[in-house]
Protein backbone atom coordinates (compact mmCIF):
# COMPACT_ATOMS: atom_id res chain seq x y z
CA UNK A 1 0.00 0.00 0.00
CA UNK A 2 1.34 3.36 -0.85
CA UNK A 3 2.86 5.52 2.01
CA UNK A 4 0.96 8.61 2.99
CA UNK A 5 2.95 11.79 2.58
CA UNK A 6 4.51 13.36 5.77
CA UNK A 7 3.16 16.63 6.88
CA UNK A 8 5.34 19.67 6.21
CA UNK A 9 7.67 20.76 9.11
CA UNK A 10 7.94 24.23 10.42
CA UNK A 11 11.30 26.02 10.57
CA UNK A 12 11.69 25.19 14.27
CA UNK A 13 10.84 21.59 13.52
CA UNK A 14 13.38 21.40 10.78
CA UNK A 15 16.11 22.63 13.14
CA UNK A 16 15.20 20.04 15.72
CA UNK A 17 15.22 17.32 13.08
CA UNK A 18 18.65 18.32 11.83
CA UNK A 19 20.00 18.31 15.37
CA UNK A 20 18.56 14.85 15.92
CA UNK A 21 20.22 13.40 12.81
CA UNK A 22 23.50 14.91 13.84
CA UNK A 23 23.43 13.38 17.34
CA UNK A 24 22.41 10.02 15.88
CA UNK A 25 25.30 10.03 13.46
CA UNK A 26 27.74 10.89 16.21
CA UNK A 27 26.45 8.10 18.39
CA UNK A 28 26.78 5.52 15.68
CA UNK A 29 30.30 6.47 14.60
CA UNK A 30 33.36 4.33 15.88
CA UNK A 31 35.47 6.12 18.65
CA UNK A 32 39.14 6.64 17.58
CA UNK A 33 42.05 4.82 19.47
CA UNK A 34 43.83 7.14 22.02
CA UNK A 35 47.37 8.03 20.95
CA UNK A 36 50.06 7.06 23.52
CA UNK A 37 52.34 9.99 24.38
CA UNK A 38 55.77 9.85 26.05
CA UNK A 39 55.65 11.44 29.50
CA UNK A 40 57.16 14.85 29.62
CA UNK A 41 60.32 15.03 31.69
CA UNK A 42 59.97 16.62 35.14
CA UNK A 43 61.74 19.92 35.13
CA UNK A 44 62.18 21.70 38.48
CA UNK A 45 62.13 25.42 38.33
CA UNK A 46 65.53 26.97 38.92
CA UNK A 47 66.22 27.81 42.54
CA UNK A 48 68.76 30.46 43.48
CA UNK A 49 71.54 29.15 45.77
CA UNK A 50 71.25 30.97 49.10
CA UNK A 51 74.22 33.19 49.70
CA UNK A 52 76.00 32.67 53.07
CA UNK A 53 76.45 35.86 55.02
CA UNK A 54 80.08 36.96 55.31
CA UNK A 55 81.82 35.58 58.39
CA UNK A 56 81.90 38.04 61.23
CA UNK A 57 85.34 39.38 61.85
CA UNK A 58 86.92 37.94 64.96
CA UNK A 59 86.91 40.57 67.69
CA UNK A 60 90.33 42.03 68.32
CA UNK A 61 91.58 41.17 71.79
CA UNK A 62 91.54 44.12 74.09
CA UNK A 63 95.05 45.33 74.82
CA UNK A 64 96.33 44.25 78.17
CA UNK A 65 96.05 47.09 80.64
CA UNK A 66 99.39 48.69 81.37
CA UNK A 67 99.90 48.90 85.12
CA UNK A 68 100.11 52.45 86.30
CA UNK A 69 103.58 53.38 87.46
CA UNK A 70 103.75 55.92 90.24
CA UNK A 71 105.71 59.02 89.29
CA UNK A 72 108.46 59.52 91.88
CA UNK A 73 110.49 62.46 90.59
CA UNK A 74 112.99 63.54 87.96
CA UNK A 75 116.51 64.80 87.35
CA UNK A 76 116.97 68.42 86.28
CA UNK A 77 120.16 69.71 84.68
CA UNK A 78 122.01 71.95 87.13
CA UNK A 79 125.47 73.52 87.45
CA UNK A 80 128.48 73.07 89.70
CA UNK A 81 127.93 76.55 91.13
CA UNK A 82 124.60 75.46 92.61
CA UNK A 83 126.12 72.61 94.63
CA UNK A 84 126.88 73.81 98.17
CA UNK A 85 130.55 73.49 99.24
CA UNK A 86 131.49 71.45 96.19
CA UNK A 87 135.11 70.30 96.45
CA UNK A 88 135.67 71.49 100.04
CA UNK A 89 135.58 68.00 101.54
CA UNK A 90 137.93 65.20 100.52
CA UNK A 91 136.60 63.13 97.63
CA UNK A 92 139.26 60.43 97.76
CA UNK A 93 137.09 57.88 99.58
CA UNK A 94 134.20 58.79 97.31
CA UNK A 95 136.34 57.99 94.27
CA UNK A 96 137.30 54.62 95.78
CA UNK A 97 133.64 53.79 96.37
CA UNK A 98 132.74 54.86 92.82
CA UNK A 99 135.49 52.69 91.29
CA UNK A 100 134.29 49.73 93.38
CA UNK A 101 130.84 50.14 91.86
CA UNK A 102 132.25 50.35 88.34
CA UNK A 103 132.42 46.55 88.24
CA UNK A 104 128.64 46.75 87.73
CA UNK A 105 128.41 50.11 85.95
CA UNK A 106 131.01 49.32 83.28
CA UNK A 107 128.61 46.85 81.66
CA UNK A 108 126.84 49.92 80.28
CA UNK A 109 128.63 51.54 77.33
CA UNK A 110 127.91 55.08 78.57
CA UNK A 111 129.93 54.41 81.73
CA UNK A 112 132.90 52.49 80.37
CA UNK A 113 135.12 55.48 79.56
CA UNK A 114 134.59 57.35 82.85
CA UNK A 115 135.01 54.16 84.87
CA UNK A 116 138.30 53.44 83.10
CA UNK A 117 139.54 56.98 83.76
CA UNK A 118 138.51 56.81 87.42
CA UNK A 119 140.33 53.52 87.91
CA UNK A 120 143.44 54.99 86.27
CA UNK A 121 143.71 57.89 88.72
CA UNK A 122 146.61 57.17 91.11
CA UNK A 123 145.52 56.67 94.74
CA UNK A 124 147.79 59.54 95.82
CA UNK A 125 146.25 62.00 93.34
CA UNK A 126 145.78 65.52 94.75
CA UNK A 127 142.25 66.45 95.78
CA UNK A 128 142.09 69.10 93.07
CA UNK A 129 142.78 66.44 90.41
CA UNK A 130 139.97 64.23 91.73
CA UNK A 131 137.54 67.15 91.74
CA UNK A 132 138.69 68.14 88.24
CA UNK A 133 137.99 64.60 87.03
CA UNK A 134 134.36 64.77 88.16
CA UNK A 135 133.92 68.33 86.84
CA UNK A 136 135.33 67.54 83.39
CA UNK A 137 133.64 64.19 82.82
CA UNK A 138 130.23 64.67 84.50
CA UNK A 139 127.25 67.01 84.49
CA UNK A 140 125.30 67.62 87.73
CA UNK A 141 121.53 67.05 87.81
CA UNK A 142 119.46 68.17 90.76
CA UNK A 143 116.92 65.64 92.04
CA UNK A 144 113.35 66.98 91.96
CA UNK A 145 110.47 65.35 93.82
CA UNK A 146 107.13 64.43 92.28
CA UNK A 147 105.62 67.62 93.77
CA UNK A 148 108.45 69.71 92.23
CA UNK A 149 110.15 70.36 95.57
CA UNK A 150 113.89 69.79 95.91
CA UNK A 151 114.19 68.85 99.58
CA UNK A 152 113.55 65.50 101.19
CA UNK A 153 114.40 63.20 104.07
CA UNK A 154 117.75 61.57 104.81
CA UNK A 155 117.89 58.69 107.28
CA UNK A 156 120.73 56.38 108.26
CA UNK A 157 121.44 52.66 108.44
CA UNK A 158 124.30 50.44 109.49
CA UNK A 159 125.54 46.86 109.82
CA UNK A 160 124.59 45.60 113.31
CA UNK A 161 126.21 42.90 115.40
CA UNK A 162 123.86 40.31 116.89
CA UNK A 163 124.50 37.35 119.21
CA UNK A 164 123.48 33.93 117.99
CA UNK A 165 123.92 30.21 117.56
CA UNK A 166 123.84 27.65 114.76
CA UNK A 167 121.31 25.65 116.80
CA UNK A 168 118.19 26.64 118.69
CA UNK A 169 118.42 26.90 122.45
CA UNK A 170 116.30 28.44 125.18
CA UNK A 171 118.31 31.64 124.73
CA UNK A 172 118.71 31.65 120.95
CA UNK A 173 115.19 31.13 119.67
CA UNK A 174 114.61 33.77 116.99
CA UNK A 175 115.57 32.47 113.51
CA UNK A 176 117.19 34.26 110.58
CA UNK A 177 115.63 32.53 107.57
CA UNK A 178 117.02 31.73 104.13
CA UNK A 179 114.83 32.13 101.03
CA UNK A 180 111.96 29.60 100.91
CA UNK A 181 111.77 27.42 97.81
CA UNK A 182 108.07 28.13 97.34
CA UNK A 183 108.58 31.92 97.13
CA UNK A 184 107.79 33.08 93.58
CA UNK A 185 109.38 36.26 92.28
CA UNK A 186 107.60 37.49 89.15
CA UNK A 187 109.43 40.02 86.97
CA UNK A 188 107.12 41.78 84.48
CA UNK A 189 109.74 44.16 83.03
CA UNK A 190 109.98 42.21 79.75
CA UNK A 191 106.27 42.92 79.16
CA UNK A 192 106.02 46.26 80.96
CA UNK A 193 109.41 48.05 80.87
CA UNK A 194 108.06 50.70 83.23
CA UNK A 195 107.97 47.99 85.91
CA UNK A 196 111.72 47.39 85.72
CA UNK A 197 112.16 47.97 89.44
CA UNK A 198 108.94 46.32 90.59
CA UNK A 199 108.54 42.59 91.19
CA UNK A 200 105.57 40.60 92.39
CA UNK A 201 106.07 37.93 95.04
CA UNK A 202 103.77 35.13 96.03
CA UNK A 203 103.30 31.36 96.16
CA UNK A 204 101.24 28.76 94.32
CA UNK A 205 98.08 27.52 95.98
CA UNK A 206 96.27 25.02 93.77
CA UNK A 207 96.33 26.66 90.35
CA UNK A 208 96.51 30.23 91.63
CA UNK A 209 99.29 32.56 92.64
CA UNK A 210 98.47 34.04 96.04
CA UNK A 211 100.35 36.45 98.33
CA UNK A 212 103.18 34.95 100.30
CA UNK A 213 103.03 34.52 104.06
CA UNK A 214 103.06 37.76 106.06
CA UNK A 215 105.34 38.29 109.06
CA UNK A 216 102.72 37.12 111.55
CA UNK A 217 102.15 33.91 109.57
CA UNK A 218 105.88 33.18 109.27
CA UNK A 219 106.58 33.66 112.97
CA UNK A 220 103.66 31.66 114.35
CA UNK A 221 104.06 28.26 115.96
CA UNK A 222 104.54 25.68 114.49
CA UNK A 223 106.98 27.43 112.21
CA UNK A 224 105.95 27.04 108.55
CA UNK A 225 109.56 27.61 107.39
CA UNK A 226 111.21 25.13 109.69
CA UNK A 227 114.52 23.91 108.28
CA UNK A 228 115.45 27.21 106.61
CA UNK A 229 117.18 28.72 109.64
CA UNK A 230 120.68 30.11 108.97
CA UNK A 231 121.31 31.00 112.62
CA UNK A 232 119.26 31.73 115.72
CA UNK A 233 119.59 35.00 117.68
CA UNK A 234 118.61 36.04 121.19
CA UNK A 235 116.63 39.25 120.65
CA UNK A 236 113.46 39.68 118.57
CA UNK A 237 113.78 43.47 118.40
CA UNK A 238 117.43 43.32 117.26
CA UNK A 239 116.34 40.83 114.62
CA UNK A 240 113.55 43.17 113.52
CA UNK A 241 116.08 45.96 113.03
CA UNK A 242 118.33 43.56 111.11
CA UNK A 243 115.44 43.23 108.65
CA UNK A 244 115.36 47.01 108.35
CA UNK A 245 119.14 47.36 107.91
CA UNK A 246 119.27 44.54 105.37
CA UNK A 247 122.63 43.11 106.50
CA UNK A 248 124.53 42.31 109.67
CA UNK A 249 126.92 40.04 111.48
CA UNK A 250 126.16 37.41 114.09
CA UNK A 251 128.67 36.63 116.85
CA UNK A 252 128.54 32.95 117.79
CA UNK A 253 129.53 31.62 121.20
CA UNK A 254 132.58 29.85 119.74
CA UNK A 255 133.97 33.17 118.50
CA UNK A 256 132.94 32.70 114.87
CA UNK A 257 131.34 35.60 112.99
CA UNK A 258 128.60 34.94 110.46
CA UNK A 259 127.83 37.69 107.97
CA UNK A 260 124.32 37.70 106.49
CA UNK A 261 122.91 39.89 103.75
CA UNK A 262 119.57 40.60 102.12
CA UNK A 263 118.45 37.85 99.73
CA UNK A 264 114.68 38.34 99.19
CA UNK A 265 111.51 39.73 100.68
CA UNK A 266 107.99 38.35 101.04
CA UNK A 267 106.34 41.01 98.87
CA UNK A 268 104.50 43.08 101.47
CA UNK A 269 105.10 46.83 101.87
CA UNK A 270 107.12 47.99 104.84
CA UNK A 271 105.17 49.56 107.71
CA UNK A 272 107.10 51.78 110.09
CA UNK A 273 107.13 50.53 113.68
CA UNK A 274 108.02 53.97 115.00
CA UNK A 275 105.08 55.61 113.26
CA UNK A 276 102.75 52.88 114.55
CA UNK A 277 103.93 53.36 118.14
CA UNK A 278 103.32 57.13 117.83
CA UNK A 279 99.82 56.57 116.40
CA UNK A 280 98.92 54.18 119.23
CA UNK A 281 100.22 56.57 121.86
CA UNK A 282 103.02 54.25 122.97
CA UNK A 283 105.85 56.78 122.46
CA UNK A 284 106.06 60.50 121.68
CA UNK A 285 107.38 61.53 118.24
CA UNK A 286 110.74 62.62 119.64
CA UNK A 287 111.34 59.05 120.90
CA UNK A 288 110.72 57.37 117.54
CA UNK A 289 114.42 56.69 116.90
CA UNK A 290 115.92 53.20 116.85
CA UNK A 291 117.21 53.70 120.39
CA UNK A 292 113.81 54.96 121.57
CA UNK A 293 112.01 51.97 120.04
CA UNK A 294 114.45 49.53 121.67
CA UNK A 295 113.88 51.21 125.03
CA UNK A 296 110.11 50.86 124.57
CA UNK A 297 110.53 47.15 123.73
CA UNK A 298 112.54 46.49 126.90
CA UNK A 299 109.80 48.12 128.98
CA UNK A 300 106.93 46.34 127.16
CA UNK A 301 108.02 42.75 126.37
CA UNK A 302 104.43 41.49 126.31
CA UNK A 303 103.50 43.90 123.51
CA UNK A 304 106.56 43.47 121.32
CA UNK A 305 105.52 40.59 119.04
CA UNK A 306 102.05 41.98 118.46
CA UNK A 307 103.46 45.32 117.31
CA UNK A 308 106.20 43.71 115.23
CA UNK A 309 103.58 41.68 113.37
CA UNK A 310 101.83 44.92 112.37
CA UNK A 311 104.59 45.25 109.78
CA UNK A 312 103.80 42.40 107.32
CA UNK A 313 107.10 42.80 105.44
CA UNK A 314 109.63 40.04 106.08
CA UNK A 315 113.22 39.75 104.82
CA UNK A 316 115.05 36.55 103.92
CA UNK A 317 118.84 36.41 104.11
CA UNK A 318 121.85 34.61 102.70
CA UNK A 319 125.17 33.87 104.32
CA UNK A 320 128.04 35.94 102.89
CA UNK A 321 131.81 35.46 102.94
CA UNK A 322 133.27 36.82 106.15
CA UNK A 323 136.24 38.56 104.48
CA UNK A 324 134.22 41.11 102.50
CA UNK A 325 135.15 44.77 103.11
CA UNK A 326 131.48 45.55 103.75
CA UNK A 327 127.96 44.26 103.28
CA UNK A 328 126.70 43.73 99.74
CA UNK A 329 124.29 46.39 98.49
CA UNK A 330 121.68 46.16 95.74
CA UNK A 331 124.28 47.12 93.14
CA UNK A 332 126.07 43.87 93.96
CA UNK A 333 129.25 45.41 95.39
CA UNK A 334 130.41 45.93 98.99
CA UNK A 335 129.20 49.16 100.61
CA UNK A 336 131.65 51.81 101.83
CA UNK A 337 131.05 53.33 105.26
CA UNK A 338 129.96 56.99 105.08
CA UNK A 339 130.24 56.98 101.26
CA UNK A 340 127.42 54.66 100.14
CA UNK A 341 123.74 55.58 100.18
CA UNK A 342 120.49 53.78 99.43
CA UNK A 343 118.18 55.51 96.93
CA UNK A 344 114.99 54.94 94.95
CA UNK A 345 116.26 53.46 91.64
CA UNK A 346 113.11 54.62 89.84
CA UNK A 347 114.57 58.12 90.01
CA UNK A 348 118.30 57.71 90.65
CA UNK A 349 120.21 55.02 88.72
CA UNK A 350 122.24 52.67 90.89
CA UNK A 351 125.99 53.19 90.80
CA UNK A 352 126.02 56.92 90.09
CA UNK A 353 127.84 59.52 92.21
CA UNK A 354 125.37 61.60 94.26
CA UNK A 355 126.24 64.81 96.04
CA UNK A 356 124.31 64.92 99.30
CA UNK A 357 123.70 68.21 101.13
CA UNK A 358 122.29 67.53 104.59
CA UNK A 359 123.25 67.89 108.27
CA UNK A 360 124.77 65.60 110.89
CA UNK A 361 122.30 63.58 112.99
CA UNK A 362 120.40 65.73 115.48
CA UNK A 363 122.56 68.70 114.52
CA UNK A 364 122.46 71.78 112.29
CA UNK A 365 126.11 71.19 111.32
CA UNK A 366 126.36 70.77 107.53
CA UNK A 367 127.16 67.36 106.14
CA UNK A 368 127.89 67.95 102.45
CA UNK A 369 129.54 64.99 100.80
CA UNK A 370 129.97 63.15 97.51
CA UNK A 371 128.33 59.74 97.95
CA UNK A 372 127.62 56.80 95.62
CA UNK A 373 124.16 55.25 95.08
CA UNK A 374 124.84 51.56 95.74
CA UNK A 375 121.83 50.27 97.64
CA UNK A 376 118.03 50.36 97.89
CA UNK A 377 115.51 49.82 100.68
CA UNK A 378 111.86 49.03 101.20
CA UNK A 379 111.27 52.38 102.94
CA UNK A 380 113.38 54.43 100.48
CA UNK A 381 110.77 55.79 98.09
CA UNK A 382 110.79 59.08 96.20
CA UNK A 383 113.20 61.45 94.51
CA UNK A 384 114.98 63.30 97.30
CA UNK A 385 115.13 60.35 99.67
CA UNK A 386 118.36 58.75 100.87
CA UNK A 387 119.56 56.28 103.49
CA UNK A 388 123.11 57.06 104.63
CA UNK A 389 125.27 53.98 105.34
CA UNK A 390 127.30 54.63 108.50
CA UNK A 391 129.26 51.36 108.62
CA UNK A 392 129.51 48.54 111.16
CA UNK A 393 128.98 48.35 114.91
CA UNK A 394 127.49 50.28 117.80
CA UNK A 395 129.09 53.62 116.91
CA UNK A 396 127.66 53.50 113.41
CA UNK A 397 124.34 52.36 114.85
CA UNK A 398 124.23 55.35 117.19
CA UNK A 399 124.56 57.77 114.26
CA UNK A 400 122.18 55.84 112.04
CA UNK A 401 119.52 55.49 114.71
CA UNK A 402 119.15 59.20 115.33
CA UNK A 403 119.54 60.43 111.73
CA UNK A 404 116.39 61.94 110.30
CA UNK A 405 117.53 65.08 108.52
CA UNK A 406 116.38 67.25 105.63
CA UNK A 407 118.56 67.15 102.55
CA UNK A 408 119.04 67.94 98.87
CA UNK A 409 120.69 65.78 96.22
CA UNK A 410 122.55 66.16 92.91
CA UNK A 411 123.26 63.21 90.62
CA UNK A 412 126.45 63.23 88.52
CA UNK A 413 126.03 61.68 85.06
CA UNK A 414 128.59 61.32 82.24
CA UNK A 415 128.50 64.16 79.74
CA UNK A 416 126.11 63.31 76.94
CA UNK A 417 124.20 60.78 79.02
CA UNK A 418 120.40 61.18 79.00
CA UNK A 419 118.96 60.57 82.45
CA UNK A 420 115.94 58.24 82.38
CA UNK A 421 114.05 60.26 84.99
CA UNK A 422 114.12 63.51 83.01
CA UNK A 423 110.99 62.58 81.01
CA UNK A 424 107.86 62.83 83.13
CA UNK A 425 106.06 60.15 81.16
CA UNK A 426 104.24 58.74 84.16
CA UNK A 427 103.34 61.97 85.89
Amino acid sequence: MPFAPLPALSTHGRRLAALGFTLLAAACATAPEPVARAPEPLICPPVEKPACPPAAAAPKPAPAPVPEVEYRGRLQLSSWMEIPEWGRESQRDSLVAFVRGCTALARQPAWQAVCAEAAALPPESPERDIAAFFESRFDPYQVVNADETTSGMVTGYYEPLLRGSRTRTSRYRYPIYAVPQDLLVIDLSSVYPDLKHKRLRGRIEGNRVVPYLARGDIEKDPAPLKGLEIVWVDDAVELFFLHIQGSGQVQLENGERVRVGYAEQNGYPFRSLGRLLIQRGEIPPERASMQGIKDWARRNPAKVQRFLNENPSFVFFRELPGDLPGPIGSLGVPLTAERSIAVDPRVIPLGVPVYLATTWPNSPRPLNRLMVAQDTGGAINGGVRADFFWGFGDGAGSEAGKMRQAGRMWVLLPKGYTPPATVQASK
